[in-house]
């Protein structure tokens, strides 16, 4: 992107480019609403975000009810 001096421009060419630029990042937000909204419909991410969504670490044995001695015993 090229660099615009703006100190150069007049008061309707910055007016201008503020247009231009509100409607760009309007443009931008509504891709995203719409990409964050397919998501949700299908289920690849929660309401919470996508880091929510992730699977949650396997428990270990003695998280899954065993007790040391179970453990012991079965080896």
């Amino acid at each position: 992107m090229a660099k615009i001096d703006l100190d150069f421009l007049s008061i309707e060419e910055l007016a201008a480019l503020r247009d231009e630029a509100t409607d760009m990042l309007a443009e931008k937000v509504a891709a995203r609403q719409a990409e964050r909204a397919m998501l949700l419909r299908y289920g690849k991410i929660t309401k919470k975000g996508p880091a929510a969504a992730k699977a949650k670490p396997r428990k270990e044995a003695k998280d899954a009810g065993y007790s040391s001695k179970d453990q012991s015993a079965a080896a």
